[in-house]
């Protein structure tokens, strides 16, 4: 069985078992953005629905699904009712799940239409600073003294261009890293760079180390130090309402 038939075989258990409907399951991590390492888990993540008398009742149930299996496979989805809330909030990782490149199932058309509704959900100061702190975080963790794991360099660099993005459109940045990677406003030396650090990346696995060319380090420092000078200028411009996604979970729940 390959590894897409294993995802897709345990989604259909998981919908027998909690008695709902996977309405989105997507890769998330770094097999979407596109720098996995050969060794990397698969990261599946997705938006299931219950029956509508589920949402009827005083209690709060559990509203995540999480299942742990064979073969570096790690499930975690939620509930339509806990995504709907977080789209509104504007949370980055349900975005990038939606704009994976990697789709296992998708019924229904809640992904198309929260695809949609995404420039009028976004909310730029938010987006960015998720951004920020993974790139400030990780670089301090891991990236600011050698040897270096390389697939955490691009775990600083991805979230920067990320920012760059944000400045640049002010709309949720593609999951895609050479998306990223190839906008107008990276130079031709970063692109030389990262074409460097990608080549270096290609067959190493996630332990391993190196030292980081101190170039790179300098640029990363640089970069990081530009992006929170920008951060102030950053605005909102959401215009979502709450009643256009509550229409969509009662249209959603009547399909289980």
């Amino acid at each position: 069985m390959s590894v897409t038939d294993a995802i897709r075989q345990a989604i259909a258990d998981i919908e027998a078992e909690h008695a709902v409907r996977v309405l989105f399951a997507a890769e998330s991590g770094s097999r979407a953005w596109g720098f996995a390492s050969p060794d990397s888990d698969f990261d599946v993540r997705f938006i299931y629905v219950h029956s509508r008398d589920w949402y009827l009742g005083i209690d709060e149930p559990r509203d995540v699904i999480e299942a742990m299996l064979p073969g570096d496979l790690d499930l975690s989805g939620w509930d339509l009712r806990k995504t709907l809330r977080l789209f509104l909030r504007c949370n980055v990782a349900l975005n990038e799940w939606l704009g994976s490149p990697i789709v296992y199932a998708e019924r229904g058309d809640l992904a198309s239409q929260l695809r949609d509704l995404m420039p009028a959900a976004f909310r730029a100061p938010a987006g960015y600073h998720h951004y920020l702190r993974m790139a400030r975080g990780v670089y301090e963790t891991h990236v600011a003294s050698d040897p270096v794991r390389l697939k955490k360099v691009f775990y600083v660099l991805r979230p920067l261009l990320a920012c760059r993005w944000i400045v640049h459109t002010g709309a949720q940045p593609p999951t895609e890293f050479d998306r990223l990677a190839s906008a107008d406003w990276v130079s031709l030396d970063e692109r030389t760079m990262i074409a460097r650090l990608t080549e270096a990346k290609a067959d190493a696995s996630e332990s391993h180390r190196t030292p980081l060319d101190p170039s790179t380090r300098e640029w990363f420092e640089q970069e990081l130090a530009a992006a929170e000078q920008a951060s102030t200028a950053i605005r909102s411009t959401a215009t979502i309402e709450t009643r256009v996604l509550n229409e969509l979970l009662r249209r959603s729940a009547d399909v289980v």
